[in-house]
């Protein structure tokens, strides 16, 4: 079931982005060059997953500090970009 933090982070981060929040398999937040993939502290393992295949930049957002750092952590070397949970990058997206 989704948290409420984490819809909560990505209507933010969808009216941020101006787009709308994705619900389905996928990204959770798509525009024409960035996927966003909204995470909890104990949901971050699975964003990778979520971003497979996407040639834009791509990013995990956090939905607090402690999942930010999940984050930062899981994903130093990689690709895969961290914001948190404001749509403010954290780590910048390599892809």
């Amino acid at each position: 079931m989704e948290s409420r933090s984490h819809k909560t982070t990505a209507n933010r981060l969808a009216k941020k982005f101006k787009t709308d929040y994705n619900q389905g398999q996928g990204a959770d937040i798509q525009t024409g060059n960035v996927a966003i993939e909204v995470e909890t502290a104990d949901t971050v393992n699975d964003a990778s997953r979520q971003l497979q295949g996407y040639k834009k930049s791509v990013y995990v957002a956090g939905t607090d500090k402690k999942a930010v750092e999940k984050a930062l952590d899981k994903y130093k070397d990689t690709t895969i970009g961290v914001m948190d949970n404001q749509g403010k990058i954290v780590k910048k997206s390599t892809r």
